[in-house]
């Protein structure tokens, strides 16, 4: 974008190129309005990913891969957009639908991992699949409950798989030093909380309600 005083230097020498000047200054109002129009259209730009748009802007987005906001936040209907688009992709086996949830918690496609029920060997089940490890720091990240994210699961997987269980990993580890505390991004939190490592949990999908997809 030019600045004031190359737009003045574009001037015959006739003209007073002072920036104080009657022309100088006039040429400061044209500079503002144009620096706005040009902050605007690289807004526009930048706003035609899904990763920077926010509010009506994604809402115009989700109109058009079918995707409703229901009472989402912009960051959780996000992860619903990226989800959406990818499962319109998807051949839902099992590379596939680890590749839709990678793209959809902009993660790590190692950081998923999917096992297939039938091979259980204490609990087999044809036609479901557990999820044996999933990020939770990153659904925490963004808002999403384990039971929003088991819904999008869900809908990724084929017609008549059952999701049966979802592990959210954590990062704690126990101190790898005998008889010693060790406070960093893995062991227990220092008083401020400021470190240390997240706990896991284990999600069952039910009946509880959820997002409109």
């Amino acid at each position: 974008m030019f600045s004031v005083k190359e737009m003045l230097s574009r001037f015959a020498d006739v003209f007073n190129k002072n920036p104080n000047s009657n022309i100088g200054k006039l040429i400061g109002i044209l500079h503002g309005q144009m620096n706005d129009l040009n902050s605007t259209l690289v807004k526009v730009q930048e706003w035609r990913s899904i990763d920077e748009a926010q509010g009506t802007t994604l809402d115009r987005i989700g109109q058009n891969v079918i995707q409703p906001r229901g009472a989402a936040t912009d960051e959780v209907y996000r992860v619903l957009l990226k989800s959406k688009i990818a499962r319109n992709l998807s051949k839902t086996d099992v590379n596939t639908i680890i590749r839709v949830l990678s793209l959809a918690l902009d993660s790590h496609h190692s950081d998923i991992r999917i096992q297939e029920k039938f091979i259980d060997p204490s609990d087999p089940e044809p036609a479901a699949l557990s999820l044996i490890r999933v990020p939770i720091k990153r659904l925490n990240e963004v808002g999403l409950s384990p039971m929003q994210f088991g819904q999008i699961i869900q809908k990724t997987v084929a017609a008549g798989v059952r999701v049966a269980q979802i592990e959210l990993a954590g990062t704690f580890r126990l101190s790898s030093v005998y008889d010693q505390l060790q406070q960093d991004a893995f062991g227990l939190a220092d008083p401020d909380m400021t470190t240390g490592g997240s706990l896991g949990t284990v999600y069952v999908p039910g009946n509880d309600y959820g997002l409109p997809i």
